[in-house]
């Protein structure tokens, strides 16, 4: 399953206190590029990225798929550049360059020498502007989606559980389609679609420029004017709000792949974060979260696979900031000898437990050193401080507010944890999605399958 991982999946065993972060520097050029450069002169590199708010969120029916399309079409080359010459350029730099795409977002980052940063930017204000889309280069790289989706996805039992999971949660959102596309989608799209979503969302008012490292913002802001400040905006076009309704009753699917071993997956519907200093829930369902999956000291862990050995693995996750709306999810994999069934119970009774007696004081003190201590040694790298504002940016609130969230999950009490684990864990809000493993057979050959 490729697992929601909430902020506090992969903390670190420390004690600290949350210093601020770098400084940033921030200003929004004539043509509505929003420009954030965060000074670090610790080592002479820069990471320089251009994030689009442009995800599989603002797909329609029938054309699922093709943000992630265009993401795979941006290397495809320019009018002055050939398919494929971008990654050649930045290698020659020294550098190293990826994309992705996400339901929020699609992101294009480089990491290189300081004294290359113009190079980069140069490259990437040009295919914001200049893209080329040929119908040849368009029907390879189709081809290439397709066979990634079969790969990560249709020969893979638990991203399937994991698909149909989202697809039965919600029924009005667009977080129900699969961000690489539904597969009839993609056999059926054209370049005209991938030319269409490009000239609908990149456009520089509905980008970020983020720029970590060593170096001077002063030179940063100049460079973007004279690149990126010299393309022409659009007009966006209107997003509508697309509200989940209320769902009224537990929903379960079944999942036939063939598979090893069983499998189930929950979705309870939650809040996200909206209101930085206003909003509780979001910050209890995080320690919450923590509380169960942080590590190998985690509850389900601890009680459900050491423990009671009900299950070879247990997680949990949840992700406080998105476009559009939270699940928390569970999920488990049965030990011989158990069932689905008792996973589900033995994952729920968990949650039950927190509900009716909270965390211990020292059990919380620890959830929280952990949680700090995991964003703060991310500081250390200027790549991921470009990630962490390039993300707030795209979902709608700023580098500034990494602090804030910090102090506010350091102010969340046991007895709000409680409050949220008794609210939203009822069979209402609930959707379980159950594989159902079939014999597993000869592995289908595939063709070669590249990022890009």
């Amino acid at each position: 399953m490729k697992r929601i991982i909430s902020l506090a999946a992969t903390l670190a065993l420390a004690a600290v206190t949350a210093p601020s972060h770098a400084q940033s520097v921030e200003r929004t050029l004539s043509n509505g590029l929003k420009v954030v450069v965060i000074p670090d002169h610790r080592a002479p590199t820069v990471a320089h990225m251009v994030w689009y708010r442009a995800g599989s969120i603002d797909e329609v029916n029938g054309r699922t798929g093709v943000a992630h399309v265009l993401e795979h079409m941006m290397f495809k080359g320019t009018k002055t550049i050939a398919p494929g010459e971008f990654s050649a350029r930045v290698a020659a730099l020294g550098g190293r360059e990826n994309a992705f795409t996400s339901r929020d977002y699609t992101g294009y980052f480089q990491q290189v020498q300081k004294s290359k940063l113009a190079d980069v930017m140069k490259l990437e204000a040009d295919r914001m502007n200049n893209l080329v889309l040929a119908k040849e280069e368009f029907a390879k790289e189709i081809q290439v989606v397709m066979e990634e989706r079969r790969w990560r996805t249709e020969d893979q039992a638990q991203s399937l559980v994991y698909e149909q999971l989202m697809a039965s949660a919600f029924t009005t959102s667009p977080y129900r389609r699969p961000i690489i596309g539904w597969m009839d989608d993609l056999a059926a799209m054209t370049v005209d679609d991938a030319r269409d979503w490009y000239q609908t969302w990149y456009t520089p008012s509905n980008a970020v420029l983020v720029v970590a490292g060593d170096v001077d913002p002063a030179e940063v802001m100049k460079l973007a004017e004279e690149g990126y400040g010299q393309i022409k905006p659009h007009a966006l076009p209107a997003r509508k709000p697309q509200v989940e309704p209320q769902q009224r009753g537990r929903r379960t699917v079944a999942v036939k792949a063939p598979a090893d071993n069983p499998y189930v997956a929950m979705g309870f519907h939650v809040p996200k974060l909206v209101k930085v200093s206003e909003d509780v829930e979001p910050y209890a369902l995080e320690l919450l979260a923590a509380a169960l999956d942080a590590d190998e000291n985690g509850r389900l862990t601890r009680n459900i696979v050491r423990g009671s050995r009900i299950a070879n693995q247990a997680g949990a996750g949840y992700d406080m900031t998105s476009r559009g709306p939270s699940l928390f999810i569970l999920d488990g994999t049965p030990a011989a000898g158990h069932t689905t069934a008792e996973v589900e119970a033995a994952l729920r009774a968990e949650i039950a437990r927190i509900a009716a007696d909270g965390l211990t004081d020292e059990e919380i003190g620890r959830i929280k050193t952990q949680y700090v201590a995991a964003r703060i040694y991310k500081r250390d790298s200027i790549f991921a401080q470009g990630m962490e504002a390039a993300q707030l940016e795209m979902l709608g609130f700023s580098y500034d507010d990494a602090d804030r969230i910090l102090e506010r999950v350091r102010s969340v009490t046991s007895a709000q944890v409680q409050a949220v684990a008794k609210k939203y864990f009822g069979d209402d809000t609930l959707t379980v999605a159950t594989l159902l493993p079939q014999p597993v057979g000869v592995p289908r050959k595939h063709g070669p399958v590249t990022s890009h």
